[in-house]
């Protein structure tokens, strides 16, 4: 029961009343029918009338018997049953310190509480869509997209044809020395070696190509 006076102090909106405890004990679809209901207990019309007086005792008993519909027609809006009991909790909170506004020439008291549960939960359908609304926005926003790979690999592959075309032009010791010291990781003198010329030779050969690769390709020196 709420333990607070009738403005429900902000610790008593903090610190949930124990009824509220009872929600997980509520069905989803329970039985709305008044079959069940006593036929010598207070109408909710009387009840909520009650607690707009500030009468605890009258709202326990208004919250014993219009959760089950009020839960009901929140899970069928939000089917999650946390979120669900979450949001009955605030109803029930808002029942009482709203119950003050309640006209009985508008309506029923049962009408009055489920068009406020509808709304709430409507309010949360809206408030869940809007924050994943928020996230897409952000995440597009966000979104740095990384290179395009299919034109990095055109651009290489114009690149790779432009060399074999450089390279074709050089002598034949020129191309050897070169893709053997750059692209075989051999060393000028390693080289000097397998082509079995003089080093000088292999240095004379790979400043030459350079040269005539840097021209080929349009390279600035």
């Amino acid at each position: 029961m709420l333990t607070a006076t009738r403005g429900l102090e902000v610790d008593a909106v903090n610190q949930p009343a124990p009824m509220f405890e009872k929600l997980v004990l509520v069905p989803s679809f329970p039985d709305v029918d008044g079959d069940s209901v006593k036929n010598d207990a207070p109408s909710i019309d009387e009840l909520l009338s009650r607690v707009a007086t500030g009468d605890q005792a009258a709202f326990s008993d208004l919250y014993d018997e219009t959760a089950p519909r009020l839960l009901g027609l929140i899970t069928r809006v939000l089917i999650d049953r946390a979120q669900s009991e979450e949001v009955a909790q605030d109803v029930f909170l808002e029942i009482w310190q709203t119950a003050t506004r309640f006209d009985r020439a508008r309506g029923s008291a049962l009408s009055w509480m489920l068009t406020m549960a509808h709304r709430r939960a409507i309010d949360r359908v809206r408030s869940a869509q809007s924050g994943r609304d928020r996230d897409v926005r952000i995440g597009i926003r966000d979104f740095e997209p990384e290179f395009d790979e299919t034109s990095e690999m055109v651009e290489t592959r114009m690149e790779s044809e432009r060399v074999k075309v450089a390279m074709a032009s050089l002598s034949e010791l020129q191309r050897q020395a070169l893709n053997l010291t750059y692209f075989g990781g051999y060393t000028q003198t390693e080289v000097a070696e397998i082509l079995s010329v003089p080093l000088g030779t292999v240095k004379t050969r790979l400043r030459d190509g350079m040269i005539r690769l840097r021209d080929e390709l349009g390279v600035a020196s």
